[in-house]
């Protein structure tokens, strides 16, 4: 299986406009992606722009621990 020095890692990304939101009880769900990135070239958290399905715009996607 997986050994624990490989460089490419799964990551889970989640939108910070729907976890601001859902404080407020606004948001139905919290749009979450899975994807990958290279420990070596990315040490620090990914951020992306996704589509979000619950704000219905493109907003961005942080990486989140596991």
């Amino acid at each position: 299986m997986a050994n624990g020095k490989d460089a490419r890692i799964r990551v889970i990304l989640e939108c910070i406009s729907c976890v601001r939101n859902n404080v407020n009880k606004k948001s139905i769900g919290i749009s979450r992606y899975i994807t990958q990135k290279n420990r070596h070239n990315r040490p620090s958290r990914l951020e992306l722009r996704k589509f979000c399905p619950y704000c219905y715009k493109h907003t961005i996607h942080v990486e989140i621990k596991k």
